[in-house]
């Protein structure tokens, strides 16, 4: 394409004539570039509403946190940590054994939504036919499961977990595997994505160099990818550490004084806890109950932080 003419370059244009030449050129110019000029208008309104719902959400979860502090704010010592829970004296009552619940339980969802999670994302993208029936099914019901709402899984674990075929009764173990259900597919998505995002060709080359399918998976596919892996996994453990509903089905709901454990007895929650006191009338429970959002965002804190020190480590060292 030729060059375009320079009109000031040939002759000394007056200074009007040389502002309607250069408007005329900007008219047309206009002509053919206005619809990245509407584009580029849509995309600043899209950024502009995404930004303007951020600050909503991101004031919503200052406010919550704020008012936590405050009303939870005379029951925030050590006592709150060590003591049992108790609705005869709320003055001395404690979270201890909803803590260790907490705990009980998120330890079995992690031990089981990882392997389960990141085994079965390496088999839909590695090693499964796409074109296959099955798979095709598998990958359709992943995603609707993802969808479902916490209540129903809850309604599952009651029927085959607590009752059913495993009849594990409502012990910590029964929420274990019921949390795992509800964000199983929330790893398998994401881990999914994560191996998706890696370079073709570094298990290509892995391959041409001799390594089998798997030994190319392991040593390569999955390193690279185990960053977005974490971040799938904290994304779900986030998510289990906030889960009442389903819990309050499979045993959580019961009031414990005593140091629970896996397989046996009865168990409680930080979700369920503060449900209990919560809704109770006593103006100490309600005190109790903010406390108690102020431990379980501590909580989630540790626990989010050790995956996030993982994550960040792995993606240093690849």
């Amino acid at each position: 394409m030729a060059d375009e003419p320079d009109y000031s370059s040939r002759v000394a244009l007056p200074p009007r004539t040389r502002v309607a030449v250069g408007g005329a050129r900007d008219v047309t110019e206009a002509l053919f570039t206005s619809g990245d000029r509407k584009k580029k208008i849509q995309g600043t309104i899209f950024l502009g509403l995404l930004l303007f719902g951020l600050s909503i959400a991101l004031i919503a979860i200052a406010a919550m946190i704020i008012w936590a502090f405050v009303a939870g704010g005379p029951r925030l010592n050590v006592n709150l940590l060590t003591n049992v829970p108790s609705i005869v004296t709320p003055e001395n009552a404690g979270y201890r054994t909803a803590i260790l619940g907490t705990l009980y339980v998120i330890g079995g969802v992690i031990l089981l939504i990882v392997p389960l999670g990141v085994g079965a994302a390496v088999y839909l993208e590695q090693f499964a036919n796409p074109a296959n029936k099955f798979n095709r099914f598998v990958d359709l019901n992943i995603q609707n499961l993802a969808g479902v709402p916490s209540i129903v899984f809850g309604i599952l674990g009651l029927a085959f977990i607590v009752r059913g075929p495993l009849s594990l009764g409502f012990v910590a173990a029964a929420g274990s595997l019921t949390l795992a259900l509800l964000v199983l597919p929330t790893v398998i998505l994401a881990s999914r994505e994560a191996i998706r995002a890696v370079p073709s060709s570094i298990r290509d080359g892995s391959l041409a160099l001799g390594a089998t399918v798997w030994q190319a998976v392991w040593r390569q596919v999955l390193p690279a990818a185990l960053p977005g892996i974490l971040t799938g996994v904290i994304l779900a453990v986030s998510r289990a550490i906030g889960e009442a509903a389903p819990l309050l089905l499979v045993g959580a709901v019961t009031f414990v004084t005593f140091n629970p454990s896996f397989f046996e007895g009865g168990y409680s929650t930080l979700p369920t806890m503060i449900y209990s006191y919560a809704k109770r009338p006593q103006e100490e429970l309600q005190v109790l109950a903010a406390a108690g959002v102020v431990v379980m965002l501590l909580l989630l804190i540790m626990i989010n932080s050790v995956a996030i020190y993982l994550r960040n480590r792995f993606e240093r060292t690849w």
